[in-house]
């Protein structure tokens, strides 16, 4: 993986649900397709052919993984997709999803967004009763679960399966025909339900609707399961009346700006986070630029609000494959060359406003202010949509250790020496929040406060990627695998 890869928080995952239409594998690979930038690691789709489940799955982006001939493969009326990013987990094919078993409540097939907090005790307690696992994601604990549960229906097995699990998830379960999905108490991760001619569907981002035409009903509320199959649309809860947990980083970063996450349109949010920051860091700049593609939002409000113009002065390659080969003699700053480029005729002698989404590592933010610079940009200003980034996520993102968030260990002016901009600002939370238009006790911002709603137990840190003292990175160094 290319070094400026691990400076940027990973997509988590993305799950699809479709019960009623006889092409569902097709129009799961659709919705896949458009749940993509959830996950890129690998991807699967599991479908009821009317005796069995059928599932496939493969490494890579889900173009790459599916063709006719294996679309094929999966007829029937109801299938579940997911894209993968392995938070915990090694990034494996036994570990792709949907995970498939034969149980005692019959065949059920899982694929899940999120991360238990508590997977380890429970898996550590099932072995040590001759449960055996054949894979190392934390999603395989709720399929034990529900096989070991004694209850006869299979929505009751998987509500007394979410009464052991703590942590963040949005799951959906094929159960035979029938389909299942399911979101945590607090509701951490998206999830929503949608309607395809008659049948129903459910997605992580309603984006995913939108590329099938399927009309967006509502959310699956925290701490309720939601049923297809032929009587329609049935629901159960499990754990409702607790305070919400929305992850604002959907709202940041993750999420499509194109998309509907928690009930707000996440460009919006993406810009409003832009025009609170002009208001709380102001500059005298002659063009506003946006780091592409999740910038550009939050670069649209803070030129609404600054009056201070609108440029692409950046340009990325949609079409840089997983890795790519660095030539043998040195060329600068390739590894942000490769994906990004800067237009002179847009930032050459001109003072510039770069407004990003987050600084994790920060070598990133350095080389892309030496790329504008280089093009002739007078000054660089970076505005950043969001607080400075102190602590891992533990809900279902990938996140480096807190020894390697640049922000855990120094002020934002040693920051901004280390990137070389000419100022360096950063959104308040108080900002963020009140843009978003939710408050602290109805989000998880845990990342930027450190107030994490659902207790876990921390893994030890290891080695930081960073000297404390000169902020380079020293070499060695490996990601710990957070819990996600």
């Amino acid at each position: 993986m290319a070094g400026d890869e691990r400076d940027k928080f990973r997509d988590e995952c993305g799950v699809f649900g479709i019960f009623g239409n006889p092409d569902a594998a097709n129009l799961s690979y659709l919705g896949l397709y458009a749940l993509q930038h959830r996950g890129q690691e690998s991807a699967g789709i599991a479908a009821w052919d009317g005796e069995r489940i059928r599932v496939e799955r493969g490494m890579g982006y889900v173009a790459d993984i599916f063709d006719e001939g294996r679309l094929a493969r999966l007829p029937g009326r109801s299938a579940v997709g997911h894209v993968r990013y392995s938070t915990a987990g090694a990034s494996l094919l036994e570990n792709a999803q949907p995970i498939v078993y034969n149980t005692n409540k019959g065949p059920l097939a899982i694929a899940h967004n999120g991360n238990l907090v508590n997977a380890e005790e429970i898996r550590a307690d099932l072995e040590a009763e001759g449960s055996i696992f054949t894979t190392t994601s934390d999603t395989e604990v709720f399929l034990h679960l529900m096989a070991r549960s004694r209850a006869e229906g299979v929505v009751e097995a998987l509500r007394d399966a979410l009464a052991r699990v703590k942590g963040a998830y949005s799951v959906v379960l094929l159960a035979g025909e029938k389909v299942m999905a399911a979101r945590d108490p607090q509701g951490f991760r998206p999830l929503t339900l949608g309607r395809l001619g008659a049948a129903h569907v459910v997605a992580s981002e309603t984006c995913a609707f939108d590329l099938l035409d399927a009309e967006t009903i509502r959310d699956v509320e925290p701490g309720e399961i939601v049923v297809l199959d032929e009587g329609g649309v049935a629901t159960a809860t499990f754990a409702m009346g607790r305070r919400t947990s929305f992850c604002i980083f959907e709202h940041v970063y993750f999420a499509r700006p194109d998309s509907i996450v928690f009930g707000r349109p996440v460009a919006e949010s993406r810009r409003a986070f832009g025009r609170t920051l002009a208001v709380e860091h102001p500059v005298e700049a002659d063009v506003v630029v946006p780091v592409p593609d999740s910038g550009v939002f939050a670069a649209l409000g803070y030129s609404e609000e600054s009056g201070i113009p609108f440029g692409m002065g950046l340009v990325r390659n949609h079409y840089v494959g997983r890795t790519f080969i660095e030539p043998k003699q040195s060329i600068r700053h390739f590894g942000v060359k490769v994906k990004l480029n800067a237009v002179r005729a847009v930032v050459g002698g001109k003072r510039v406003v770069l407004v990003d989404d987050s600084i994790v590592r920060g070598t990133t933010s350095k080389k892309i202010v030496r790329l504008l610079k280089g093009a002739g940009a007078t000054e660089v200003h970076i505005r950043i949509s969001s607080p400075p980034t102190v602590n891992p996520c533990h809900y279902g993102i990938d996140t480096p250790r807190r020894k390697e968030l640049i922000a855990a260990a120094h002020g934002i002016e040693a920051i901004r020496e280390f990137i070389e901009a000419d100022s360096l600002g950063y959104l308040t939370l108080d900002g963020m929040l009140h843009a978003f238009g939710r408050g602290e006790n109805e989000t998880c911002a845990a990342c930027f406060s450190g107030r994490y709603p659902v207790p876990f137990t921390p893994r030890a840190e290891q080695p930081a990627l960073f000297d404390p003292e000169g902020l380079e990175p020293a070499f060695g160094g490996g990601r710990e695998g957070e819990p996600g």
